[in-house]
């Protein structure tokens, strides 16, 4: 019997019983969809993670406070606790920043800073953000830009003048659509001059500077009581220059500082150390949506017995009129490859217009290897799942299969 004719006869027999067609492939296409998705979050936070870290600026080294192991603080939750607790009790200065500029030629810019959470005011707006005390070289170095104004210079650092860049989201609760420069902001006790608005860079955490109160790090350290800060931020002129660069940062701190003080990281390392955690993230949330996949082939292999056993008479009846067993074999396989596949291409369907529909809400990345590994997994299991029921309708004998009430 020619294979054309062997699918018409599968087609008709899904077509005849479409509910339970439908029912079958449900499983498939819940896995398929469930893959697609929890594939496309991973990868859609990577991709915004990555992207963020690299609006912070390009050939950028840090000196965080503490002895940190980057991979072991990306590893697990109570390293990173280490991290955070290690920049509380910092002992970084702002003279440290200023002789890595003086003594490195390569070192492009420099900015030290220090951060706090706090309370904006405006008349009867009030708004919380983070306050970030820094030096003139920030703005050069995170490569920010503005809607309005321009950012404190060195004068007014080393004057300790109260003078604040707001972020935009700050900017738009305290004022709405006002032009805030020019006005005064109460920050805690202190009354701050506005002299610009950074544009918005949208995201969220620390990575974007929306909700940020920038002001001078003098005048920070002063409001806050604090002698240390909490982070060096350096920028060498090209990115072939940033792994030299490393071990000459740890020596000009060396000359200040105990070394379990301090870590140089780049943001290369950084970059690798979080691909590498979120990669894994990916990973496993493909293979908890890929269980889903394998019940749904369960499924079909379940429901093709149930076929074969409804359909004994039909099977001998024509394994009476000629049909061999390889005939019944290929036509049952045919059935349940088709019904994993035609799940498998609805549940693309709906993984990937699910993904761009929650791309509005958090962040979502299509990938076409989900796609491509969703649909050969899905037909896969058509064959795996189809070769127990296939088998067992080939091997009736077509005596008995007559003879089956």
């Amino acid at each position: 019997m020619q294979l054309k004719q062997l699918i018409r006869i599968a087609t008709k027999s899904l077509i005849v019983n479409r509910s339970r067609s439908f029912l079958t492939a449900l499983g498939v296409i819940i896995g398929v969809a469930a893959v697609i998705l929890l594939v496309s979050v991973g990868s859609g936070l990577k991709d915004y993670i990555t992207g963020q870290m690299q609006d912070m600026g390009s050939n950028l080294i840090m000196v965080v406070p503490g002895d940190i192991d980057i991979e072991q603080t990306g590893a697990s939750g109570g390293a990173a606790s280490g991290a955070f607790s290690s920049i509380a009790a910092s002992k970084l200065e702002l003279r440290d920043a200023e002789e890595i500029e003086r003594s490195l030629p390569q070192i492009k810019d420099t900015a030290a800073v220090v951060m706090a959470p706090g309370l904006a005011s405006y008349k009867s707006e009030t708004v919380s953000g983070q306050i970030i005390g820094t030096t003139q070289n920030y703005i050069n170095i995170r490569s920010s830009e503005f809607e309005t104004g321009s950012f404190f210079t060195q004068s007014e650092v080393n004057s300790g003048r109260k003078v604040t860049i707001l972020g935009h989201t700050v900017a738009h609760e305290l004022f709405g659509n006002q032009n805030p420069v020019g006005e005064k902001i109460k920050v805690g006790d202190y009354r701050y001059l506005v002299m610009g608005v950074m544009k918005e860079q949208g995201g969220q955490g620390s990575l974007t500077s929306d909700d940020k109160i920038f002001v001078p790090i003098t005048t920070a350290q002063r409001q806050f009581g604090l002698d240390n800060i909490s982070i060096i931020f350096t920028q060498v002129s090209s990115s072939d220059e940033v792994a030299s660069a490393v071990p000459l940062i740890e020596a000009v701190m060396l000359k200040r500082h105990d070394e379990e003080d301090f870590t140089v990281i780049d943001q290369k390392e950084i970059l690798s150390t979080v691909s590498s955690i979120l990669d894994t993230l990916t990973i496993a949330l493909g293979g908890i949506a890929a269980i889903s996949l394998l019940v749904g082939g369960i499924g079909i292999m379940n429901i093709m017995l149930v076929s074969v056993t409804e359909r004994t008479r039909e099977i001998g009846l024509r394994k009476a009129l000629g049909a061999t067993p390889e005939v019944i074999l290929t036509q049952f396989l045919i059935e349940a490859v088709f019904l994993s596949v035609g799940g498998g291409i609805i549940g693309i369907l709906l993984g990937s217009g699910g993904a761009l529909l929650l791309n509005n809400f958090i962040p979502m990345t299509v990938t076409a290897w989900s796609i491509i590994l969703a649909f050969v997994v899905s037909a896969g299991v058509g064959i795996i799942f189809g070769i127990a029921p296939a088998r067992r309708a080939s091997l009736l004998s077509p005596i008995a299969a007559l003879r089956y009430e």
